[in-house]
C-alpha cells in the first residue's frame, strides 16, 4: 500500500525511514539536517563509520532517538550539488532493496533530491512511485 503524506518524517511510527543524502553522508540541511537532529548524535556517528558511499548508493543507520528503527541514506548528490533523474531511480531502488533486506515492513520516502538537489518536486513523485 501507498500513501501519500504531508508530515514531519523524524515523527513516524515506521520501521525505517529515507534520507536523501550527499556522498559523503554530511547531514547539515533540509531534511537529512531534520533528521539528524532528531535522532541525534547517533545518526550521524554512524553516517561517519558509513562515508563515503557512490551516487544512487543506500546504507542504513539506526534511527536513534525517533520512533523509527533504521534511517536509510541514499546519496542523491555530491555534497551541495544538483541531481537527476537517473540518480533518482537508482537511489530509490537502492532505498527500497535495503528497507527489503533489513526485513522492513513499512518505508517513510522522501521526495528526494526537490531540497538541496533543486529537481522538481513533481518529477520526483512520479520516478518514486
Amino acid at each position: 500500500m501507498i500513501e501519500v503524506l504531508d508530515a514531519d518524517i523524524t515523527k513516524l511510527e515506521v520501521d525505517a525511514i529515507a534520507n536523501a543524502a550527499n556522498t559523503q553522508l554530511r547531514h547539515g540541511g533540509g531534511v537529512a539536517g531534520a533528521i539528524s537532529r532528531a535522532g541525534g548524535p547517533t545518526v550521524q556517528r554512524e553516517s561517519d563509520e558509513r562515508a563515503p558511499i557512490g551516487l544512487g548508493e543506500a546504507v542504513e543507520t539506526g534511527g536513534g532517538d525517533m520512533p523509527c528503527e533504521w534511517v536509510i541514506h541514499a546519496a542523491t548528490m555530491e555534497l551541495g550539488g544538483p541531481t537527476s533523474a537517473e540518480i533518482i531511480r537508482r537511489a530509490t531502488a537502492s532505498t527500497l532493496e535495503r528497507a527489503d533486506q533489513l526485513g522492513a515492513r513499512s518505508l517513510a520516502l522522501v521526495a528526494f533530491g526537490t531540497g538541496v538537489g533543486g529537481f522538481p518536486l513533481e518529477e520526483a513523485a512520479r520516478i518514486e512511485v
